[in-house]
């Protein structure tokens, strides 16, 4: 019988995974074993030691090297965990280029861990092609990548970059979490690890930390599985199972939250308040091309700025519906502070060298109602607008 291939919405449930061979369970099992009995002296079983190898763990490693086309999948304690292991393939004297607009926990990772290990790094605007070939040096074995940026959603040409790579042979990261595989597949592209924060839309309820790898090479999974087993900093059974139910619904979360965070963004950026929208799902985005020819739609995030700080308190303490809070790609909307959240590891002159201002927002969009978040957006902005208007009262006595 010839094999059916399935779109990526039926393969969320219809996988290798949907039951379970045993009992027919339709959901995976959680296997708390630590350690697993061997029949024989001299030739263990599959699983030995729970650090190595968990069934529940190896169902959403399977699971998602499937989504993401890949070979391997590697699960992790957390986004950072997986981002760390793998950059444990590189070796002292090496050197890292790297997009400039990056989480800020790569930042503080690349900045202040590598280098004590011997490896370098040159941080670029990797939307510009020229200064990432002008970047690279003799000892250049990696390039990486996050795109759409965080939190300036710029856009890098991933299959420009990936050539260029090759070229020198350096391996290639992405940072795929905020489009996931249902938007965008990396490894199609020719990037080398695919890397994820399961914390995010994958698993999608603000209720678990995980984080995920992908490779497409025998030898390169080889080597992350060495490291991931020798590293020791798996994902327990509890929160890999979380993952995998969430996966299970990425597709309607993550199609209804991006209509919501177009028809937010569009709005936004009319606004008279807001001084600026970074949204690759805006024409005019200047990547906005580039990104609707590698994925299959702009995401969930968007980030906006006000005139100042001091704008931006206002608009933060009388907006009701979102959480403000650290994290993002949950099933209710998150506004977060680039400043003092999710790049607070980065200098405020880094911050500042690279365009995140203090009067910048970042926001996740849910699952409400994208009318009831855009009245909510506009009452608080009216709450700014008075007050500017108090202080020019001000200003004018």
């Amino acid at each position: 019988m010839a094999r059916v291939e399935y779109s990526f919405q039926t393969k969320l449930l219809h996988n290798q995974h949907k039951v379970d061979p045993t009992t027919g369970a339709v959901s995976v099992p959680i296997q708390h074993a630590s350690t697993f009995h061997q029949s024989d002296f001299d030739q263990f079983g599959k699983y030995d030691y729970g650090r190595s190898l968990n069934p529940t763990r190896e169902a959403l490693e399977d699971v998602i090297a499937e989504l993401e086309d890949g070979l391997k999948g590697f699960a992790f304690s957390s986004g950072m965990a997986a981002i760390s292991t793998a950059f444990l393939l590189l070796s002292a004297g090496d050197h890292i280029v790297i997009t400039e607009d990056v989480y800020g926990g790569t930042f503080r990772l690349v900045t202040q861990v590598l280098p004590r290990l011997g490896i370098d790094h040159t941080f670029v605007d990797m939307t510009d092609l020229a200064e990432v070939k002008q970047a690279i040096q003799p000892n250049t074995k990696a390039i990486y990548m996050e795109t759409p940026s965080n939190p300036l959603m710029k856009v890098t040409d991933i299959r420009a970059i990936c050539e260029l790579a090759k070229e020198i042979d350096a391996i290639t990261y992405l940072d795929n979490t905020f489009l996931t595989p249902a938007l965008q597949k990396p490894l199609a592209l020719g990037v080398d690890v695919v890397l994820h924060s399961a914390t995010k839309f994958l698993s999608g309820h603000s209720d678990v930390v995980a984080g995920l790898a992908v490779v497409k090479d025998e030898e390169l999974a080889k080597r992350l599985g060495f490291l991931q087993n020798g590293f020791g900093a798996i994902l327990g059974v509890q929160d890999a199972w979380l993952v995998l139910r969430g996966i299970k619904t990425l597709h309607v979360r993550l199609e209804q939250s991006q209509k919501s965070a177009l028809k937010l963004a569009e709005f936004l950026d009319a606004h008279p308040l807001v001084e600026k929208v970074y949204y690759p799902g805006l024409v005019s985005h200047p990547q906005y091309q580039i990104q609707k020819d590698q994925a299959g739609g702009p995401g969930a995030v968007l980030s906006f700025e006000l005139a100042d700080e001091d704008a931006l308190r206002t608009f933060l303490a009388n907006v009701n519906i979102p959480v403000f809070a650290v994290s993002l790609g949950a099933v209710e909307s998150i506004l977060s502070y680039p400043a003092k959240m999710s790049h607070a590891a980065m200098p405020q002159a880094e911050r500042e060298k690279r365009g995140i201002k203090n009067s910048l927002i970042r926001l996740s969009v849910g699952l409400e109602n994208a009318d009831d978040l855009i009245k909510d957006f506009s009452q608080a902005l009216e709450f700014v607008c008075e007050k500017q208007l108090v202080l020019q009262q001000g200003e004018l006595q």
